[in-house]
């Protein structure tokens, strides 16, 4: 593949800073997903630029899709588990449920009357 032109780094670097804003991580954040050890701009655009080789711009894309991807889950799983681990969690849902049972039965009560 060829190589990305200036402008098209900048606007790529650009794009990504905006985008890790956008989900609230870090440049450190998104080299771990990259598997490199700096979280330099530099490393991040020398690993790009690797990722763009190999398949271009399509490759640079989905790289950064499963990367969201990746963290998206992450989410949906540390909700899950908190939700699980909320020390009142079960007693909230049994609470709901014996509201619930108590309106259906003074509805039923007054429409009895």
């Amino acid at each position: 593949m060829n190589k990305l032109s200036p402008q098209e780094e900048k606007e790529l670097l650009t794009f990504i800073k905006d985008w890790l804003k956008l989900h609230g991580y870090s440049q450190k954040d998104l080299a771990t997903e990259l598997n490199i050890s700096s979280s330099r701009t530099k490393e991040i655009l020398n690993k790009i630029r690797e990722i763009y080789k190999k398949g271009g711009m399509f490759n640079v894309a989905k790289n950064l899709i499963n990367i969201e991807q990746n963290w998206l889950n992450n989410e949906v799983k540390t909700q899950a588990k908190i939700l699980k681990d909320a020390p009142y969690s079960q007693l909230d849902i049994n609470y709901q449920v014996g509201i619930d049972e108590l309106i259906n039965q003074m509805e039923k009560d007054h429409k009895n009357k």
